[in-house]
């Protein structure tokens, strides 16, 4: 990781960029897919997953029975586990829930809101080397407590055309409908335009890599809803003088695991800790399965050593991370300052990967700056909200001449006349 002491302001801009990919070629490349897909339907999915994957799929929706099987070979510790998660994200987002409430603005006028679900919304969910099956749960149960009426699943398979058992289990006792064994551009395609076997959805959501990021830009474009603007994994760690190193350290490289184009940022006035952290760097990165992705992703990444706590507060809301860990003594009071984040984890013993797993909160969150306008994934991600008015006789009477007046002085007779005939026909019968 660089290091670097005291940054000017007028700096913050250069230092704070993400790591940057040209995705000119990438794009021509996920057009073509998502084109054949558009035109071919299954054909055109089973020759890309047979190109990609290397898997010869001929059946590509999942069986109950593989499902059932699923359940049966994983452990029953990790069934535990999933349960154990399940049960509390449920909790935390079933309180998202909101009850209908209407407002009479003036007497007479009556408006109110109701949410909606959006009927039908696809989850991708990657495979390979990290099979995030704790991304169903984020995805599928708030889906499920919105009410979506079809919720399906696709994921890619493995050479032998089969998915990891653990994402079968988690998307069994999370509600999906359909699962599917497709992945990459291909899966992206086929649910935004429907074929044979995959039903079309009205919104996607979940993680993937810089193809499919790139194809869900590419359909929503086309009117397909994606669920936020994604991009690498990414930390940001403050800490203070009673920071652990072994601690901090542990937080940084769990989101460099994730990819070669992660970033993780520690963020402290203490030069000394800097120097204990990059140690237990050194010493826990090579004990890592995937320490040669870590030590890719550390190449994009910084310590930054500032004056103060209040410079760096302003730099960790200037930067807008995805995850923002407070590993401080202050940390419940120093939260409420904090005003651009994905998701915060308030002292020393709140690491990030509680809340990608199992505390309850969300794990799909903004990247790449966006936490500045974008909120993570919640209930409300899945549902629409349609507002309603009702006037009465009275309430039209009311709050005719205001229309009217507006309308016109907008030059919208038409919109003014709405009300006229009405407030006139009132008026004649009076």
């Amino acid at each position: 990781m660089q290091t670097l002491k005291y940054p000017q302001r007028s700096e913050w801009d250069e230092i704070l960029k993400r790591p940057v990919f040209d995705s000119s070629v990438l794009e021509v490349t996920v057009k073509n897919i998502l084109h054949e897909v558009k035109a071919n339907g299954d054909e055109a999915v089973r020759k890309f997953t047979l190109q990609f994957d290397k898997a010869d799929v001929d059946e590509l929706r999942v069986g109950d029975n593989e499902i059932e099987q699923a359940g049966r070979s994983l452990p029953a510790e990790l069934k535990q586990a999933i349960a154990t998660a399940k049960n509390n994200i449920e909790k935390f987002h079933a309180v998202q829930l909101k009850e209908l409430e209407l407002v009479e603005t003036m007497p007479g006028v009556q408006c109110w809101r109701r949410s909606t679900a959006i009927e039908k919304v696809g989850l991708y969910i990657p495979g390979g080397s990290a099979p995030l099956f704790s991304t169903i749960l984020m995805l599928a149960i708030p889906a499920r407590l919105a009410g979506c009426k079809d919720i399906i699943l696709c994921s890619p398979p493995d050479t032998a055309g089969q998915l990891n058992p653990a994402i079968l289990f988690t998307a069994g006792i999370a509600g999906i409908t359909k699962i599917f064994r497709v992945g990459g551009v291909q899966a992206i395609g086929a649910m935004s335009y429907g074929t044979m076997s995959i039903p079309q959805v009205y919104k996607i959501f979940g993680p993937g890599n810089q193809y499919v990021t790139c194809a869900k830009q590419l359909v929503q474009k086309e009117g397909v809803a994606i669920d936020l603007p994604a991009g690498p994994s990414e930390v940001a760690v403050y800490a203070d003088e009673t920071g652990n190193p072994s601690f901090v350290a542990a937080d940084l490289l769990s989101q460099a695991e994730h990819g070669i184009d992660s970033q993780v940022l520690l963020i402290t006035h203490h030069s000394l800790l800097i120097d204990a952290v990059v140690k237990e760097i050194d010493r826990q990165i090579a004990e890592l399965p995937r320490k040669n992705i870590a030590i890719k992703a550390l190449a994009n990444s910084k310590c930054i050593l500032v004056k103060n706590e209040m410079e760096a507060i302003d730099l960790l809301n200037e930067y807008a991370p995805e995850h923002l860990i407070l590993s401080c003594s202050n940390a419940d009071d120093l939260a409420q300052k904090i005003i651009n984040a994905g998701s915060v984890f308030l002292g020393h013993y709140s690491p990030e990967s509680v809340g990608d797993y199992a505390s309850g909160t969300n794990h799909t969150l903004p990247t790449n700056g966006y936490a500045r306008s974008y909120s993570g994934v919640s209930v409300d991600s899945f549902v629409k909200k349609i507002t309603f008015q009702k006037l009465t006789k009275e309430g039209l009477q009311n709050i005719g001449r205001t229309v009217e007046l507006m309308a016109e002085a907008e030059g919208l007779q038409a919109h003014a006349n709405a009300v006229k005939v009405r407030r006139q026909k009132l008026e004649d019968r009076s």
